[in-house]
Parts: structure tokens; C-alpha cells; sequence
């Protein structure tokens, strides 16, 4: 997973995870200090452990079931003795849990799944739900988004699929953030994560909307000369067209719904009704609610049952 750059264009960056391997000069960041935000579960495992192979597929599904309200630790024993030297770990696999700086509890060997699972329903009972931070989170990125900064909200939206990496609405958002940046394939690459299931959500299906006019918009031309080739002949209807799309793809909403319309005033049935039809592509990638979308119906209505 990559997001944006703050500046522009992308740079790849991994988000936040909820499973990672710790050394023994990384241990007091990656355990202690982490383990006063949430809890932390250390891992103590070696290669050659067969216990440890069984356990580790166990561990780390439960932890990403439990969706960011503990983290896994992992620290190979063979590389770094040190630690659980110090701990008096002497039989593996060994898990401790972390909270708030200290060691809370733990479990040796290869138990089960299920009682994985109630070990760290235990560690977080009373824990609030992170659903909920997550929807402000979220909100955090819409309000940067609207603000034109889509670094900060690729980074928000980064934040919130480390915690749950098929969250679609900020999937759509990612995506749309490398769209505003012209980053058209990692866009692409974003919503290939979507599940084949959900690629007719609302919010999936209106980024992807976005980015076929945003290739659109790259075969059609700069604006300057399709703004002259209108200006020359104002029943160039494909001219007029194609300044819709890159208009569009600049931004400016109200100028390129108003060239589709003026179209469909002087000819509706130009190009199969081509004009209409790709206003309402317009209005499905900006949004119902959005300003241009609301003033556009409008408009629209009234040029076709006047």
C-alpha cells in the first residue's frame, strides 16, 4: 500500500500494522512505549520451533479479528536473546502481553485458536470499540479532502487500513486522493483491493467513476486548445465535449457541466444523447450532495422539460 506525498505525486509508504518483528534495540519502542497506548502481545519464537509454526497463523488472526485493539509483536529468540534472557523466557513459543509499560499476562505454547481469542478478549475487556474512532477518523480525511489537502487524507486514510485493510471507504478515499494527484495506476492498484463483492458500493463505484474520467481527460487535450477550437466554431460539438471532460478533470465543475448542457440545448441527440448521459457520469463521481451535482439536476431539468 502506498499514499501520498505531502507535496505531490506518491511515494510508497507502509501504513501503520498491526503485526510486526521487534529486535532487541527496537524492543522498548515497539513494546513499552507502544504498550501505553493499547495493548502489545511479544511474541517469543526461534526458525526452528514447530510449536511456534503452528501458533504464529493462530496469533495473527486473532489479533487483525480484534481490528487495532491490541498489536503483535514478533521477536525471533535465535537473533535476539537478550530480552527474553532478561524476562526468563526458557520455553517457546512464549506470548506476554504488554499494557502500559509492564508485563499484564501471557501463555506459553501452541493453544488453540479459540483460546487465543479469549486471551485477548480478557487483555481488552472494557475496551472501547475502535468502530467508532474509526468513523471520526474518517471524518478527519473528508474534511482534509475538502480542503484540497490530499496528503493529509491519504494519510488519514492510510491510518485507518492499517487498522482494517478492507475498509471501503477509505479504500475509495486513498484511491480518490491519488486521483486528485494525478496518480492515476496507483489508483488503479487501490481499488483492485476492493472485494469483487463490493466493487458496486456506492463510494467504490464513484471513485472508480473519477478515474475513467481522468484517463478520459488525459486523451482529450489541453484545455487552451479546445477552449480555441470552440471559440472558432461553436457547433464543434466534440470540441466542446472534450473541454467538458478536461475541465472536469481541473476541477472546475460548474464550467464543464455547463458545456455538456449547452450540447444537449443546440442538439440532444449528438453522439447517442452522449452529452446527457456523461453529465450523469459527472454527478455520480462528485457526489449527490456536492454543490455542482445539486445546481446541475437543476439545470439540467430545466433545459430537457422546458
Amino acid at each position: 500500500m502506498t499514499i501520498v506525498e505531502q507535496g505531490s505525486g506518491p511515494a510508497a509508504m507502509t501504513p501503520p500494522d498491526l503485526i510486526k518483528d521487534t529486535t532487541t534495540q527496537t524492543f522498548v519502542k515497539d513494546v513499552i512505549e507502544e504498550s501505553k497506548r493499547q495493548p502489545v502481545l511479544i511474541d517469543f519464537w526461534a526458525p526452528w520451533c514447530g510449536p511456534c509454526k503452528q501458533l504464529t497463523p493462530s496469533l495473527e488472526k486473532a489479533v487483525r479479528a480484534a481490528k487495532g485493539k491490541v498489536k503483535l509483536v514478533k521477536m525471533n529468540i535465535d537473533e535476539h536473546p537478550a530480552i527474553p534472557g532478561q524476562m526468563g523466557i526458557q520455553s517457546i513459543p512464549a506470548v506476554i502481553a504488554f499494557v502500559n509499560g509492564q508485563p499484564a499476562d501471557g501463555f506459553m505454547g501452541a493453544v488453540p485458536e479459540s483460546q487465543v481469542t479469549a486471551f485477548i478478549d480478557k487483555l481488552t475487556k472494557g475496551m472501547p470499540s475502535p468502530e467508532g474512532d474509526i468513523a471520526e477518523i474518517l471524518n478527519e480525511a473528508e474534511a482534509a479532502m475538502a480542503a484540497g489537502d490530499a496528503a493529509t487524507a491519504a494519510s488519514i486514510y492510510a491510518e485507518v487500513l492499517g487498522v482494517d485493510a478492507t475498509n471501503l471507504t477509505a479504500l475509495a478515499g486513498l484511491a480518490r486522493c491519488y486521483i486528485a494527484t494525478g496518480a492515476l495506476e496507483q489508483a488503479k492498484q487501490t481499488l483492485a483491493l476492493v472485494p469483487e463483492t463490493k466493487r458496486n458500493d456506492a463510494a467504490v463505484s464513484a471513485v472508480q467513476t473519477m478515474l475513467d474520467l481522468a484517463e478520459q481527460a488525459k486523451a482529450v487535450g489541453p484545455v487552451t486548445e479546445l477552449e480555441q477550437k470552440v471559440a472558432a466554431n461553436p457547433l464543434d460539438h466534440q470540441a466542446r465535449f472534450d473541454l467538458a471532460v478536461a475541465l472536469n478533470a481541473g476541477g472546475k465543475r460548474t464550467e464543464a457541466a455547463g458545456h455538456l448542457m449547452e450540447i444537449v440545448k443546440r442538439d440532444r441527440k449528438w453522439d447517442d444523447d452522449g452529452a446527457r448521459k456523461k453529465l450523469v457520469q459527472f454527478f455520480e463521481a462528485w457526489g449527490p450532495n456536492d454543490d455542482a451535482t445539486v445546481e446541475g439536476r437543476k439545470r439540467l431539468s430545466t433545459i430537457l422539460f422546458s
